[in-house]
């Protein structure tokens, strides 16, 4: 087919604004899913998303759709994710587009993430088609929609198709916008092969399968290709488009997005974001790429059985590869073991990823308190050390200042929580820098927060004030000075790293007693008095006590003089007092995961 004649386009909005549905009509109207085959979000494969209702990973699939002038049309559609913690697999499928549609809930209207999404897309310079979605809902306000599009993402409303991905409404013109206002694929009449490696997985049986869209030339069974990035040479084996299963085809030509069996069998050897070009007609220069990621929130993962490190290692590997926004480097922990100190994106994120690892690859693990990267400037010398383990931090007595990373917030609220979400702002040690009124019933607060202060709860108070109608999106923004402390918490008198955490000097006392409490309850009672302690420094700042399990050395004692019993009784003290100084406290493996889970 004539390169002119297709079309790459992905969707993109709000999270719950109805991307996946809209794209079940879609593979509906072109019969590129037979009905009978076709399920509600056809393209979300993934079991967590299923169980869930969100799109994690971007589902490509190509579509052959005949316009009302008679001509065969190739669309590359590619559905994403919209929550704020995979705005990074949204940047990687627009890199792959030349357009964009941009779904807006009719009930709803302009929400956080649409506008981040809408600026991701117009900052690649893609055509932006508006969509308002759902307007056969009995509570869609199209008047709000299109003045909330005007206003904020300054889009012309008489370009808004109206349509509904649930009943079917406006798939016609969805389609026919895309035909005429989508420019045909960029950058092809470049004189060599390259294509955008923007994703790939890992086959047991296939190896590393490589998901890329190409951009000039073709690639087909049999060729020699180059990965520019890493300088890697394999064979092609095969190479297939998506619809949305792998289908084989003899060549991926210009405009293309589809997939590429290899050789390769190493995880390490793909990099997304790379370019595939030809060993024998390499490309000059490759493609832009991606921006490269960086990683916002910590924490430790180890296996519960020390003899899955192995496996924990191999699982590691894999999910790097499909997902290029997840970190690891190996660590080692006094209380823990062995295991890897892991960056993401968000805590949706590090959920969704240690959630993959117990189900696609079977490993039990283990999961330390999360934590931000910490700026930190010592007395000794004027080198700036980033922190992003407790452990790691160095002396209290050495550091001269610790600056930590904040964020810009905008958060869409009803103007009825607003005093609430102040409140929750403020608690947060944050501060709101602009107010602004949306319409009658909505308004946008575009605040600074401390990254630390939204990692745990932010997200769910802040839709439980609202009752599930505000939004929030957010960028890393600059690091700020903080008066933070290093919390230990102790249990016989020994420090337990895997609780160690990074918090502001005020808040150190409520959530050290808040710890101390818990792991009291969770600890199994002992057979000698066991303390534990939070500590700043030297300084004791909570305390609570394991409870103490007491065998009954009485019980033979019937009667007779009280002095037996007082013997037993002095006998058991002193064997308990002796019991404290050499005794070990084994906290079990569930007390760390039942802690660590809040």
């Amino acid at each position: 087919m004539d390169v002119s004649l297709t079309r790459n386009f992905c969707i993109i909005a709000h999270v719950d604004h109805g991307k996946t549905t809209l794209s079940d009509r879609l593979l509906e109207h072109t019969r590129t899913v037979e009905q009978r085959v076709l399920t509600e979000q056809h393209l979300d494969t993934m079991d967590l998303e299923r169980e869930r209702g969100i799109t994690i990973k971007s589902h490509p699939v190509t579509m052959a759709y005949t316009a009302k002038d008679g001509i065969t049309y190739k669309l590359n559609l590619m559905d994403t994710p919209g929550h704020v913690d995979f705005s990074y697999e949204v940047s990687r499928s627009l890199a792959a587009c030349e357009g964009a549609l941009l779904l807006i809930d009719a009930a709803q209207g302009v929400e956080a993430q649409t506008v981040a999404n809408a600026h991701l897309a117009f900052s690649q310079d893609l055509k932006v088609i508006p969509v308002i979605n759902k307007i056969d809902l009995p509570s869609a306000n199209l008047d709000m929609c299109t003045k909330q599009l005007e206003d904020i993402l300054m889009i012309p409303a008489e370009e808004a198709i109206l349509a509904s991905g649930k009943s079917g409404i406006g798939i016609e013109d969805i389609l026919e916008a895309v035909v005429a206002n989508i420019p045909p694929p960029r950058w092809a009449d470049y004189p060599r092969t390259r294509a955008l490696v923007f994703d790939s997985i890992y086959d047991p049986y296939r190896g590393v399968i490589a998901h890329g869209r190409v951009f000039s030339g073709q690639l087909k069974a049999g060729d020699h290709m180059l990965f520019m990035g890493t300088g890697v040479k394999t064979e092609i084996k095969e190479v297939g488009v998506f619809t949305p299963k792998m289908l084989k085809q003899p060549t991926l030509s210009a405009g293309d997005v589809g997939y590429v069996v290899s050789t390769i069998k190493n995880t390490a050897d793909i990099n997304t974001g790379d370019t595939l070009t030809l060993t024998k007609i390499p490309a000059a220069e490759p493609l832009p790429g991606y921006k490269e990621v960086r990683p916002m929130v910590f924490c430790g993962l180890y296996p519960l059985e020390s003899s899955d490190y192995e496996k924990l290692k191999a699982a590691l590997g894999r999910l790097r590869l499909n997902d290029a926004a997840f970190v690891y480097q190996s660590e080692s922990s006094l209380a823990l073991g062995f295991g890897f100190r892991c960056g993401f994106l968000g805590l949706l994120h590090m959920e969704i990823i240690q959630e993959r690892i117990r189900r696609e690859h079977d490993v039990e693990i283990i999961s330390t308190y999360p934590s931000v990267i910490y700026h930190v400037f010592t007395h000794a010398g004027k080198d700036m050390v980033q922190v992003d383990n407790p452990v790691m931090l160095p002396e209290p007595g050495s550091i001269l200042e610790i600056r930590e990373p904040t964020i810009q917030a905008s958060i869409h609220i009803p103007n009825t929580s607003m005093g609430d979400i102040m409140s929750l702002i403020m608690e947060k040690r944050g501060s709101i820098d602009n107010t602004d009124t949306l319409d009658a019933t909505r308004v946008m607060l575009t605040c600074t927060l401390p990254l630390n202060e939204i990692l745990v709860d932010f997200n769910d108070r802040l839709k439980s004030i609202t009752r599930g109608y505000g939004s929030m999106d957010y960028e890393l923004g600059e690091y700020k000075p903080g008066d933070l402390v290093k919390m230990d918490i102790m249990i016989n008198g020994e420090p337990v790293d895997a609780f160690s955490s990074i918090v502001h000097r005020d808040k150190a006392a409520g959530k050290g007693k808040a710890l101390c409490e818990k792991l009291a309850a969770i600890i199994p009672p002992q057979m000698f008095k066991v303390a534990i302690q939070a500590a700043v420094g030297g300084n004791i700042i909570a305390r609570d006590n394991v409870r103490v399990m007491r065998k009954d050395v009485t019980a033979k004692c019937y009667g007779g003089d009280i002095s037996r019993k007082r013997k037993l009784l002095d006998k058991q003290k002193e064997g308990k007092k002796k019991m404290k100084q050499i005794g070990r406290v084994s906290i079990p493996p569930d007390a760390f995961i039942q802690v660590l889970k809040n």
